[in-house]
C-alpha cells in the first residue's frame, strides 16, 4: 500500500516525562490505521503534533512524499488532515450550520453552506438539518456536526480520538458505513479507541504505543482483543470477576422523582423510580444527554428534591446536600473530570482532600491535615496504578485516562456503603478498565450498593447484576442483565421499546 503519511523518530518530552520516544510508523492511501496504547502511552501529544497543535522536539515527517510540519491546526487542515476530536467543540446556542461555519477557514454564505451540509450529510449516510440549535441534538448527531464539518474539508487523511465512545450499537454501525465509504474514496483514517472489538471489525493495521514507544504491530482482524490487549499493557489482561454473594436489603431508591434540569439544555428527570440493594451492581445505560447528568446530581445532593425523593437505608436524604450523604456513606463521581469531579489547576493531593476530607479524617480543628491528603493521594496513585510523577502534580497534567483512574480511585478508597459514578472507564485502556470494574465488584462482594451509569453497553454487560435504559428523562424497569442481549439493550436506550417507568 502506498504511503501516504509517514513518522520517522518522532520524539517529544516534558519535564520528567518523555511522551513520545523514536516513534515511526506510515499510514497507507485508502488505509484505516489503529492507534492504540494504555493511557499515558503517547497517543494525544502524537496526534496532536500531526495536527500541528504541538511542535516535535525531533524526529520527521511526510504527507503526500513531502516535507510536512504544520504549526497550527490551519496548516493541518490547509494540507487536508482533519480531526474529530473526542470532547466536542461545540456551542450550544448556535445552529448546525453556525457551528460547522466557525471551524472553516473561509464558510460561504449561510445559505450556501446550509445547502453543502445537506447534501454531504446525506451523501455519508448522517443526514443533518443545518438550522437545528446543537443543544437540542443528541451525542450522536452532534459528532455527525464535527464530522461533517471535518468532510467539507475533503481530507485525505482524517483522524479519529474514541469516536464511538457517546453512541449506541446502531449509530456505531452507521459510523462505521461512512467511514467504509470514506475508505472505498481513497480517504485514509488513523482511528483511536480502546474498544478493540471496533478495532478488529473496522481496522486494516494497528500500531501499538507503550510508554511513548512503539512496541508492536498488527493486522487486528487477524488477531484476539485480548492479544491487542496484552500487546498494549505488556502482559495478559486479567477479566473482572465478581465473588458470589447475594443481594441485601435496598440501600437506596428512588421514588416517582420529577425534576427539572438545571441547564437551559439538559433533560428534565420524568417520574424516576429506582431500588438499588445492598451488594449488586446496577447498570444504568443510555445515550449521552438522556438525563444521566441530572441523575447523578440528584443522587449525589448537588441538585436537592423533596426528602422522600430520595431514600437511604430508608431514611428520606432528598433536602441534604453532597457533604452530608457523604457522611451517611453515599459517594458519587460525575463524569466530566476536569473541572467538576477535579479542579484542573490544584494538585493531585489537593484534589484528594477536596472529596476525602471527611471519611478520611483530614480535618483537625478547621485545618486540613495534608501530609494525610499526601497519603491519601500516593494510596490512589499506588492502587489504581495513576502514572505521574507525584502527589504535588497538578489535575490537569494527567492523561485523561489516569485522571480517571484517579477520580474513581479516589471514591472507591473511601469505602463507600453506596457509590454512584457516570461513566467510570471513560477513555481509560482495556487494563486499567478492567482494574476498575474489578474494583467496583469487590465494593459489592463487601456489602457496598454499586450504580454504575454507563454509554459502554459491554462494561454494563460485564459487571451489572440488573440493567435499566434511560431515555428521554424516563427510567426503563429494570431487568437481570443476563436476560438482555446488546442488540436489545441498543434498542431500548434508543427508546424503541415502549418504555415504561416501573419500580426495580
Amino acid at each position: 500500500m502506498t504511503p501516504l503519511f509517514q513518522i520517522e523518530g518522532l520524539t517529544k518530552a516534558y519535564p520528567g516525562v518523555v511522551a513520545n520516544d523514536d516513534v515511526s510508523f506510515s499510514i497507507g492511501k485508502g488505509e484505516v490505521h489503529a492507534l492504540l496504547g494504555e493511557n499515558g502511552a503517547g497517543k494525544s501529544t502524537l496526534v496532536k503534533m500531526i495536527y500541528g497543535l504541538v511542535r516535535p522536539d525531533s524526529g520527521t515527517m511526510r504527507f503526500e512524499d513531502a516535507s510536512y510540519t504544520p504549526a497550527s491546526p490551519h496548516e493541518a487542515r490547509q494540507a487536508g488532515i482533519a480531526m474529530v476530536f473526542q470532547h466536542f467543540s461545540l456551542f450550544d446556542a448556535l445552529d448546525v450550520a453556525e457551528n460547522v461555519a466557525l471551524g472553516m477557514e473561509d464558510p460561504p454564505p449561510k445559505k450556501t453552506l446550509a445547502a453543502r451540509i445537506r447534501e454531504v450529510s446525506e451523501a455519508y449516510g448522517l443526514p443533518l438539518n443545518p438550522a437545528r440549535l446543537v443543544g437540542d441534538l443528541s451525542a450522536g448527531e452532534r459528532q455527525r456536526v464535527e464530522i461533517v464539518r471535518c468532510l467539507l474539508q475533503d481530507p485525505k487523511l482524517l483522524i479519529m480520538d474514541e469516536p464511538t465512545s457517546v453512541l449506541t450499537p446502531q449509530e456505531v454501525k452507521i459510523l462505521f458505513e461512512t467511514l467504509r465509504k470514506l475508505q472505498s474514496e481513497g480517504t485514509s483514517i488513523l482511528y483511536i479507541s480502546h474498544k478493540l472489538e471496533e478495532i478488529r471489525s473496522l481496522c486494516d493495521h494497528a500500531t501499538i504505543l507503550r510508554l511513548g514507544k512503539v512496541v508492536g504491530e498488527a493486522k487486528p482482524r487477524d488477531v484476539s482483543a485480548r492479544d491487542l490487549a496484552a500487546m498494549m499493557v505488556g502482559a495478559e489482561l486479567k477479566v473482572p470477576q465478581a465473588q458470589p454473594h447475594e443481594s441485601g436489603a435496598v440501600a437506596l431508591a428512588l421514588k416517582h422523582l420529577s425534576v427539572a434540569s438545571a441547564s437551559a439544555f439538559g433533560t428534565p428527570l420524568r417520574d424516576v423510580s429506582l431500588e438499588l440493594r445492598k451488594g449488586e451492581v446496577l447498570g444504568i445505560g443510555g445515550v449521552a444527554g438522556n438525563g444521566q447528568d441530572e441523575l447523578l446530581a440528584v443522587l449525589s445532593g448537588e441538585q436537592r428534591t423533596t426528602p422522600a425523593a430520595v431514600e437511604l437505608d430508608g431514611t428520606p436524604i432528598g433536602a441534604l446536600g453532597p457533604v452530608e450523604r457523604r457522611a451517611m456513606g453515599l459517594l458519587a463521581a460525575p463524569e466530566e473530570r476536569l473541572g467538576h469531579a477535579a479542579a484542573p489547576d490544584m494538585s493531585l493531593y489537593e484534589n484528594a482532600a477536596l472529596s476525602g476530607w471527611l471519611r478520611k479524617g483530614m480535618v483537625r480543628g478547621k485545618l486540613i491535615d495534608w501530609k494525610k491528603a499526601r497519603g491519601f493521594a500516593s494510596e490512589i496513585i499506588n492502587v489504581f496504578d495513576v502514572r505521574t510523577p507525584g502527589t504535588g502534580t497538578a489535575a490537569r497534567a494527567l492523561s485523561g485516562g489516569n485522571l480517571q483512574k484517579f477520580v474513581i480511585g479516589r471514591e472507591i478508597l473511601q469505602d463507600p456503603d453506596v457509590l454512584v459514578v457516570n461513566q467510570p472507564t471513560w477513555g481509560v485502556d482495556a487494563a486499567a478498565a478492567s482494574a476498575i470494574r474489578q474494583a467496583l465488584l469487590d465494593l459489592t462482594a463487601k456489602g457496598a450498593a454499586v450504580l454504575v451509569i454507563s454509554q459502554d453497553l459491554d462494561e454494563l454487560m460485564e459487571i451489572s447484576t440488573r440493567f435499566a435504559a434511560l431515555n428521554e428523562g424516563r427510567l426503563s424497569a429494570p431487568q437481570p442483565t443476563r436476560d438482555l442481549t446488546i442488540e436489545a439493550i441498543g434498542l431500548m436506550m434508543g427508546g424503541a421499546h415502549g418504555m415504561e417507568t416501573a419500580h426495580g
